[in-house]
């Protein structure tokens, strides 16, 4: 059975990591990805490390499953021929800086014209409007102006950066999404539309709790390590040979079974402590009592002792961890992708698990130009010798590999 996806046709002219993420997940789920690269170097993450024989493992991870298109939009006969292939596809999409499409003399309003139909989906640092559209911003840029480094960190500590590129991340996302609701949109109105996708914007949006205390009730939401805002205990403690991660977020009765379970009864009969809100309020009181308890036992120990009352818990894993928990690896979370360069390259897999259409990956990242011919033939019908000269010419590039 074929992806969700399947007949969607997709012109990827997104690099780095936020637009080529949210695209990979639609190529996941079965669209037809042209990824359309620059014939002098393609895609700038194609030189990001790790690389492992001219293979960049950063750019792999991003673009499995796509085609490689080199065309150079500069030239009259590249942006010729791009028309021809934006006549034939459902969705172009771009996270250039704004403006950059119509300088080329390719832009939204250009397009359109020669695809009504055409979902054209641009993300950029700041969005198509607002005082800030033409800076260029890159994943830590947006996190910081965001907000999301101010709150994350220790007490009294530095602001710090997520482990995790989430400005590129969730814009990607969130590209997704607004190219999917489009095409549902689509079946109705038999028209096309733009959808501008801001990472700020999505910094902010997924800040949800953080903006609506402030900009409600006026408190400034600060950098508080591991733990919850407004719930405790929710954060991670040390134990005897690690750290475990631990929710109590229930009511009385599973606040009693935690209590019991670290040998800690005391806690309960203690006011300043009798529900989550309270206990967040004398946090400074109750963390140091639960940290000393805490380092008693391991974290084996204690997961079998909270899971047996139904606390939410769980180690602290690291990356070589998590790579091989039980659960992550029964999810099949990793999967083994062909490339003709290395033979093979370990990614994550898709978490989209779906009952009936599949979501399996099979295929790897292109090479630039991979499939330049494949494309110009299949889809724009040219001979060979017409491919050949726009190659002579410089207009577009192959793979030299066989």
């Amino acid at each position: 059975m074929a992806g969700p996806l399947e007949g969607v046709k997709i012109l990827d002219l997104t690099w780095g990591l936020s637009g080529p993420f949210g695209i990979m997940t639609l190529c996941d789920l079965g669209a037809e990805t042209i990824k359309v690269e620059r014939v002098d170097g393609g895609d700038m993450a194609r030189q990001n490390a790790p690389i492992i024989d001219g293979v960049s493992l950063y750019f792999f991870s991003v673009n499995r499953g796509k085609k490689s298109v080199a065309l150079d939009l500069r030239t009259k006969e590249g942006k010729a021929l791009f028309l021809d292939l934006v006549k034939r596809v459902d969705v172009v999409a771009e996270n250039f800086v704004p403006g950059t499409m119509d300088r080329l003399g390719l832009g939204y309003e250009v397009l359109r014209k020669h695809n009504p139909r055409l979902i054209y989906a641009a993300c950029s640092g700041f969005g198509q409007t607002g005082p800030y559209r033409e800076r260029p911003a890159l994943d830590v840029i947006v996190q910081g102006m965001g907000g999301i480094m101010s709150i994350t960190g220790e007490e009294g500590g530095p602001p710090l950066r997520p482990g995790a590129s989430l400005g590129d991340i969730t814009a990607g996302l969130f590209l997704s999404i607004g190219i999917l609701s489009a095409l549902i949109e689509r079946e109705k109105s038999g028209l096309g539309q733009m959808i501008d996708v801001s990472m700020l914007d999505c910094q902010v949006a997924i800040l949800e709790n953080a903006f609506v205390r402030y900009l409600n009730t006026g408190e400034v939401p600060q950098r508080i390590g591991t733990r919850h805002p407004v719930i405790t205990p929710f954060q991670a403690f040390q134990t005897k040979d690690g750290y475990i991660a631990i929710a109590v977020g229930g009511g009385i009765e599973q606040w009693a079974l935690f209590t019991e379970k670290i040998g800690r009864p005391e806690l309960l009969s203690d006011e300043r402590f009798g529900d989550r809100t309270s206990r967040t309020e004398y946090h400074k009181v109750l963390e140091p009592i639960l940290a000393e308890a805490l380092k008693e036992k391991t974290t084996k120990e204690w997961l079998a002792e909270f899971e047996s009352i139904g606390v939410p818990c769980g180690p602290l894993n690291s990356i070589p961890e998590a790579a091989i928990d039980p659960q992550i690896l029964h999810r099949e979370m990793f999967v083994e992708l062909p490339q003709r360069r290395i033979g093979s390259v370990k990614v994550c897999n898709t978490p989209i698990k779906l009952s009936r259409t599949t979501s399996k990956l099979e295929r790897g990242a292109p090479d630039l130009g991979e499939h330049t011919r494949e494309v110009l033939s299949g889809l724009l019908r040219l001979d060979e010798a017409k491919i050949e000269s726009l190659e002579a010419a410089g207009v577009a590039a192959s793979s030299a590999m066989p």
